[in-house]
């Protein structure tokens, strides 16, 4: 069911949802947690608890991202990637700032082909850096990985560590999963 407003209603958004639950359906808040309707009319909200990771990269790495995409799902991580997440007819500009912002890590694939294109890749690792800027100066956001050898770009070289993911693909995961778990630890030790 179709539903445009160009104003942001609540009640608008709360209807709708209701309306889903009672025809039994979930309705999924992408990157929170899902509406789920029970036996008594009511619903259950389960929240995703694993960190979100938004996958950055250049459409000529798409292969390397969907691979890194698919490790990260395995290792119980909730990553982001356009190519999984968006579907026809999306404002995609939107949406992957939208992706950004509510993402608890932001992985930069790096590579020859990333580092001298311009474009979306570029827009991303701006906005990126942007965001970055207002979280807690501990919190590690923005983790740099180079799928080849390529230079970091200096403002990247100057304040973050990246990982190698060569020559050795799974030693870089290895240390890719041991990072962001240390990370979330450290910020949600509950």
């Amino acid at each position: 069911m179709p539903h445009s407003d160009s104003k942001f209603n609540p009640e608008q958004v709360s209807t709708i949802i209701l309306d889903c639950l009672k025809q039994g359906k979930p309705v999924e808040i992408e990157g929170f947690g899902t509406f789920y309707p029970n036996a008594e009319g009511g619903f259950q909200f389960v929240a995703i608890e694993t960190p979100r990771i938004f996958i950055a990269y250049a459409s000529e790495d798409a292969v390397q991202a969907e691979a890194l995409y698919d490790e990260l799902l395995k290792a119980g991580f909730n990553p982001w990637l356009d190519r999984r997440r968006l579907i026809a007819g999306q404002n995609w500009p939107r949406l992957i700032e939208a992706a950004i912002e509510a993402s608890d890590f932001f992985i930069a694939c790096l590579s020859t082909n990333s580092v001298s294109k311009r474009g979306g890749f570029q827009a991303e690792i701006r906005y990126a850096l942007d965001t970055a800027r207002r979280l807690p100066l501990e919190d590690s956001f923005i983790i740099p990985i180079r799928f080849n050898e390529c230079r970091v770009p200096a403002r990247i070289l100057r304040e973050l560590q990246y990982i190698d993911f060569f020559p050795a693909w799974s030693a870089g995961l290895s240390k890719l999963i041991h990072s962001l778990q240390h990370q979330w630890i450290k910020r949600c030790p509950n």
